[in-house]
């Protein structure tokens, strides 16, 4: 292929991409290697993700979730294609850049909750406050996920859903673009379960953020804009939701 006929591949996949979008991913494949042998975790994935979605990615386990949130979060890359983030092509990034666009950009929260047992509530999300731009205070972080009046009290004092509240708070006190969750009620019971996602969605509501949630659990596919399907390294199926359910009127 000349190089003009490469430019103007790339110049049609530009003029595809919504002028809005946060993220751009473009033929996005994953491969891990283990001796000889070879594991695709991701084939030829184009995905955008626009300013304050709700997106729900669903699929069977080892079916690529976990490893696209980790390239959409800058903790894997991609074996091949392209992850731009805005006008920041997350591929071409050095470490150094990448541990920046984590800080800056990303919360995550995992199915457990990592919280440090020898601080407090507050003092676990001041952590993530001290190295970011332009925090929240953690007082007022913790307040939006309805844990101020537990703020002094230590993980161990705090039940499952409490504890993921916390961790939700630490995510999102610096503000970030994105915020990816990976089973972030797998631990949970469904009474837990139900207040933790409407944390979730209060957080994306009032601040905008890109909210990305992984689940095995295909009723909270309901909260979402978008639900996106994964099965074996591949989207099947991305569908949009006319209206948005509220976590109060889903069930599993």
């Amino acid at each position: 292929m000349s190089y003009t006929d490469t430019q103007r591949e790339r110049d049609q996949v530009s003029q595809s991409l919504s002028l809005d979008a946060v993220f751009h991913l473009e033929k996005v494949s994953k491969v891990y290697r283990m001796g000889e042998t070879e594991v695709h975790a991701l084939r030829d994935v184009d995905l955008e993700l626009r300013p304050g979605e709700f997106i729900v990615l669903l699929g069977a386990s080892g079916s690529g979730k976990s490893t696209l949130l980790n390239i959409l979060g800058g903790l894997d890359r991609p074996t091949s294609g392209k992850v731009l983030y805005l006008d920041h092509d997350l591929t071409a990034a050095g470490a150094d850049d990448l541990t920046r666009y984590r800080r800056e950009h990303v919360g995550f929260v995992f199915q457990f909750y990592n919280l440090i047992p020898s601080l407090t509530a507050i003092e676990n999300v001041g952590l993530v406050t001290e190295i970011a731009g332009s925090p929240m205070d953690p007082g007022e972080a913790l307040a939006l996920v309805d844990m101020g009046e537990r703020s002094d009290h230590f993980p161990s004092q705090l039940s499952g859903g409490e504890q993921q509240r916390v961790a939700i708070a630490r995510a999102v006190a610096k503000r970030p673009d994105v915020l990816l969750c990976d089973e972030p009620t797998g631990a949970l019971d469904y009474t837990t379960g139900k207040l933790v996602l409407a944390v979730l969605e209060r957080v994306n509501r009032e601040l905008g953020t890109i909210t990305v949630v992984i689940t095995h659990n295909a009723a909270i596919a309901a909260m979402a804009d978008r639900v996106i399907r994964i099965s074996s390294g591949q989207i099947t199926s991305i569908e949009c939701n006319a209206s948005r359910a509220s976590p109060e009127d889903i069930s599993w």
